[in-house]
């Protein structure tokens, strides 16, 4: 059963994802770099703390003509210091690239796995990745240099009381106030980033929006209205930052005015013992080698800052982290001609979700087809048997749940109640492996992924399938084989250096699906962008590649329609009725969906040469 479908019936669902469990797993992948920089760091902070106390050897026994030697590994333990100082650093940023290398990738196939209705916004998702990630992924990094730097603190604090106990008193005193400055911080910078991360979320959503709209944008002439929309939260972002500046500000001053009058306080002791005579004269540098040493611990209230952060960018990736993914079962496709059932199909809006109390998310999937402005469901009860083999066109107004609809089979989006079935088998029971090679798709907007046209047309069809894709026969059937030959490097031209319309980009995306060897052909008006008589030439190569083969056809012409063996003619979120193209071109109201009047009726209704295209029955 789906995430939704297990939270309205009580099942309890896989535990949530706590940000210790995410540091530990960054930790984890770079266990070997992280051990090896401890060592290192604890070697460099033991030759710090040897150093003043050599220091005050060598001078004691100058002072007093002795021997050298004090001088010498004084000197040898500087330069080993410096040795390793050049070798932690690359240590450490390797160890923080492979921690953050995991997180972003665990947090990817998360959000992958959401669905097409995520409960995060694309924006959160975005700025998980590229700040919430390298934040927490560099914590185990920092907390060991913190924790390596509070011990040498802590070392020269005992240090400082092995010289001379008045020092060691004069210094502790300050103590306290460094703890309480240090509590107060921690707390307040915490919530301050968080609101910081938040508001540039919401900065990120906005202009990933306005992005993709950016042709009705400069159409519109609407540019400087958007810029004032995207930039809303920008007073956010601001009021988030001068928070934390000032905290870090504030702390600053307070830790550099304790930290000047606790050295005066120090050194004067130190002066007084070196005149009573309790100190000698190598022992009062000693005490200014062990008073920065023990400072490193009121330093390290700032790196506590950095770890405030890292910690709360780790809460940020877990909450996200803790949103259900959508549950595969572990069937094999079963054996079958690709019949599809839809039972009693329900799919609620988010705003009904949530009322119903399961937490709402960003519908934007469905929002090109599939609006709710009523209260009602986006598809309510729907029932749908599409024959295996056949071409089942998918007609209705605006927001009727064409593209919703068509997106059930291949579980891009999960119904809120009722079952769809391919052969009999329940798809939430399929594998993943085993739904993606039985159900593909082409969208009107196609993505192209891939490094040259060749990649991007067999993108995932080996996976699916286990076979090489013939990429070169798929465009052929999609009709984009004659512009991709004129390009330089033909199927071998990289994406970037292959400028395409918005109608080749469409057949390259059908030559991507037809390179699948799937049992369900979903089409979501994946030839809009074609002339009518290109959309014919592909139309009649589809019904010869996928003859015998289900396609389930969003369809926006008169002429897609009426190429397919079926029409379901889609309202209130219903199948109003199943029937061949034909049949309903008698019912006004049918051909009012497509923008047809009385008139129409006989002048548009199907031709035997469009009867002659429809796809393979």
């Amino acid at each position: 059963m789906t995430a939704r479908q297990s939270a309205a019936e009580g099942v309890a669902g896989p535990p949530p994802v706590t940000a210790n469990a995410l540091l530990s797993g960054g930790a984890r992948q770079a266990r070997g770099r992280l051990l090896l920089l401890t060592v290192l760091m604890l070697v460099r902070g033991g030759l710090a703390l040897a150093a003043p106390a050599l220091l005050a050897t060598a001078v004691d026994a100058m002072l007093t003509g002795g021997s050298l030697r004090p001088a010498l590994l004084c000197g040898a333990v500087l330069v080993g210091g410096a040795v390793l100082e050049t070798l932690l650093s690359p240590l450490a940023a390797t160890a923080s690239a492979r921690g953050t290398r995991w997180l972003r990738l665990r947090a990817m196939r998360h959000f992958l796995g959401l669905g097409a209705r995520p409960p995060l916004q694309e924006g959160e998702a975005v700025t998980h990745l590229t700040q919430a990630a390298p934040q927490a992924g560099s914590l185990p990094v920092s907390a060991v240099s913190w924790a390596v730097s509070l011990s040498g603190a802590l070392g020269g604090f005992v240090a400082l009381w092995l010289i001379d106990w008045q020092v060691g008193l004069a210094f502790t005193v300050a103590v306290p106030v460094v703890v309480l400055l240090a509590k107060l911080f921690v707390g307040r910078a915490v919530r301050a980033h968080d609101a910081y991360l938040a508001a540039q979320a919401g900065i990120a959503t906005r202009l990933m929006t306005a992005l993709s709209g950016a042709r009705t944008i400069r159409a519109c002439g609407t540019l400087q209205a958007e810029n004032e929309r995207v930039l809303a939260p920008l007073a956010d972002v601001s009021a988030a930052g001068r928070r934390m500046w000032g905290l870090q500000r504030n702390v600053v001053w307070q830790l550099t005015l304790l930290a000047s009058l606790t050295e005066a306080t120090v050194l004067a002791v130190a002066g007084l013992g070196v005149v009573h005579g309790r100190v000698s004269p190598g022992a009062m540098l000693a005490v200014i080698g062990y008073l920065a040493l023990a400072f490193q611990g009121v330093q390290q209230i700032e790196g506590l800052y950095g770890l405030a952060m890292a910690r709360s960018a780790a809460g940020r990736i877990a909450r996200a982290l803790s949103a259900p993914a959508v549950d595969y079962g572990d069937r094999p496709v079963p054996a079958g001609p690709g019949a599809l059932s839809l039972r009693s199909v329900t799919v609620l809006a988010a705003g009904q979700r949530t009322a119903a109390g399961e937490g709402g998310g960003s519908d934007s999937g469905e929002a090109t087809d599939a609006g709710s402005g009523n209260g009602a469901p986006l598809l309510d009860r729907l029932d749908l048997e599409i024959p295996g083999g056949s071409a089942v066109g998918l007609v209705g107004l605006t927001g009727s749940g064409k593209s919703l609809l068509a997106r059930l089979p291949g579980r891009l989006t999960d119904p809120d109640a009722g079952e769809v079935l391919l052969d009999g088998v329940p798809v939430r029971e399929l594998s993943r492996a085993a739904l993606r090679s039985a159900v593909t798709y082409a969208f009107e907007e196609p993505r192209l992924v891939g490094a040259t046209l060749a990649d991007a047309l067999g993108y995932g069809a080996q996976e699916g399938s286990g076979r090489t894709p013939d990429v070169r026969a798929a465009a052929v059937a999609a009709r984009a084989d004659r512009f991709v030959r004129l390009l330089p490097e033909g199927y071998d031209t990289p994406l970037a250096d292959a400028p395409m319309s918005g109608g080749e980009r469409q057949r390259l995306g059908l030559a991507r699906t037809l390179a699948r060897d799937a049992r369900v052909y979903v089409l979501d008006d994946a030839t809009s962008g074609l002339d009518t008589v290109t959309e014919a030439e592909v139309s009649a190569a589809l019904t010869s590649a996928l003859a015998g083969r289900t396609r389930l056809v969003v369809a926006r012409r008169v002429a897609t329609a009426a190429r397919c063996d079926l029409v379901a003619w889609l309202a209130d979120g219903r199948v109003r009725e199943l029937a061949p193209h034909r049949e309903l071109w008698r019912h006004a109201e049918y051909r009012a969906v497509f923008g047809a009047g009385e008139g129409d009726a006989a002048e548009n209704a199907p031709t035997t040469g469009e009867e002659a295209a429809c796809p393979a029955r």
